[in-house]
């Protein structure tokens, strides 16, 4: 089986914009005259929480003091995150922000090989959009063949909702494609769906548990800008590219034949 498809999230994974939703988060806070702030320890465990929206809630339903003040709690999620969604967009329009390493090579020797390419993001569309009018002057739709944000599918990582989604959007098997994500629960929604995962970790993402995925590595890498490899097979390459992806799925095909195999063996050997 070769390789048809790669499928990417956004946040930390295409670029390192983690930091920036922290910065939008606290921003937010302060506006509203809410006693929270987010410290880069206290993101990195907020991130197994996947969604803005969810996190507001999480923290609103646990602070009773805030409570008391808020007729409509759900009404007031909804406004905050509507209100840190701006400033994000505003910080991203502002400030530097690039593609992480090996990415956008990645992206084109995908599409100059026909090999379709897909998003599945917690991340709303209108985020998606400034990312890429900032990196690349280009809309997401000039890029991605298929596109799932948190404005077309509610479930968030790890449920599989979102890939499952890309992956009929592409028309494709997900033995046929390989997931580059940054998070734990990416990477369980990712195998959930069935897919082969390839993690670039990051600051708030390092010490995550990786379990499953084919490689884990600190960025794609480039030819000279080799990856840092801590977990998964070696393939004998320094950077992430087609090759790489390709060896990925004929070895999960070839370890799936091996054990189809094994099961006919001793079907026939019980029988006998």
């Amino acid at each position: 089986m070769k390789l048809k498809g790669i499928i990417f999230d956004v946040d930390g994974t295409i670029a390192d914009t983690e930091e920036i939703h922290r910065q939008a988060f606290n921003q937010t806070f302060d506006e509203y005259d809410i006693n929270w702030h987010w410290s880069v320890e206290d993101y990195r465990k907020i991130l197994f929480i996947s969604g803005g929206k969810e996190r507001f809630r999480k923290f609103l339903n646990e602070d009773e003091t805030l409570k008391i003040r808020i007729e409509n709690p759900e009404s007031f999620v909804k406004e905050l995150h509507k209100r840190k969604s701006e400033h994000y967009r505003s910080i991203l329009k502002n400030g530097d922000i690039e593609l992480r390493p090996g990415v956008i090579r990645l992206i084109n020797e995908a599409r100059d090989k026909g090999i379709q390419i897909g998003v599945a993001t917690s991340s709303s569309m209108a985020n998606l959009t400034t990312l890429f009018n900032k990196t690349l002057d280009m809309e997401p739709s000039e890029l991605f063949n298929s596109i799932v944000t948190s404005d077309t599918v509610q479930d968030k990582k790890p449920s599989p909702a979102a890939y499952q989604c890309v992956l009929a959007g592409l028309g494709l098997e997900a033995e046929s494609c390989v997931a580059i994500e940054d998070t734990q629960n990416g990477n369980l929604a990712a195998l959930a769906a069935g897919l082969k995962t390839i993690i670039t970790t990051h600051a708030y993402t390092i010490d995550n548990d990786f379990t499953g995925a084919s490689i884990v590595a600190n960025h794609l890498g480039e030819p000279d800008q080799p990856y840092t490899k801590s977990q998964g097979i070696d393939y004998d390459k320094s950077y992430v590219d087609i090759k790489l992806l390709n060896n990925i799925i004929s070895n999960s095909a070839d370890n799936k034949d091996d054990r189809t195999n094994n099961t006919t063996s001793n079907i026939v050997s019980i029988n006998n």
